[in-house]
């Protein structure tokens, strides 16, 4: 069992401003933040899908290419990535080649998630990279009301889009 660090909840707050203000793009409103081992943000991203008309703009991956240029590079060993919600197929790979040593996620995503909800891509024994701790259900209640109410007031959009 992984144990919640005090930064933890603080970080998914950050990670929630993220998520608000995708909502003014009319993207899905998924935020993340990338921190240091010091406890430092060094990368944000929302998901931007419908902003950039780009299908790899999610939340994550923005986050992870600003925290690789805020280091200067792409390696991210000792960094946590918090997100609030579980990171997708897509995600976990890019989580994965960025060499990420911790996640931390908001709402579960029991369809489509990669890291314990659907799948557990970042765990996988069988694969030669892995996340050395995945922590869910930070603040999730915060963070699935953020989806709920975006797919409440969308009736026409499918949880396909969910990511």
């Amino acid at each position: 069992m992984t144990a919640l660090r005090g930064i933890d909840r603080s970080a998914m707050r950050e990670a929630l401003i993220e998520a608000r203000a995708a909502l003014a793009t009319d993207d899905v409103p998924v935020g993340a933040i990338v921190i240091d081992p010091d406890g430092a943000i060094i990368g944000r991203g929302r998901n931007e899908r419908e902003a950039l008309r780009d299908p790899t703009a999610h939340a994550e991956v923005s986050a992870l290419r600003a925290a690789a240029s805020h280091q200067g590079g792409w390696n991210l060993a000792g960094c946590t990535l918090v997100v609030t919600l579980e990171p997708c197929v897509m995600c976990a790979g890019a989580i994965l080649s960025a060499r990420v040593s911790r996640v931390v996620f908001g709402a579960y995503d029991d369809k489509a998630g990669a890291a314990g909800g659907a799948l557990d891509l970042l765990r996988e024994r069988r694969l030669p990279l892995r996340v050395d701790e995945v922590i869910g259900g930070v603040l999730d209640d915060e963070c699935a009301v953020l989806l709920t109410d975006f797919f409440a007031d969308r009736p026409t959009r499918t949880r396909k889009e969910r990511c």
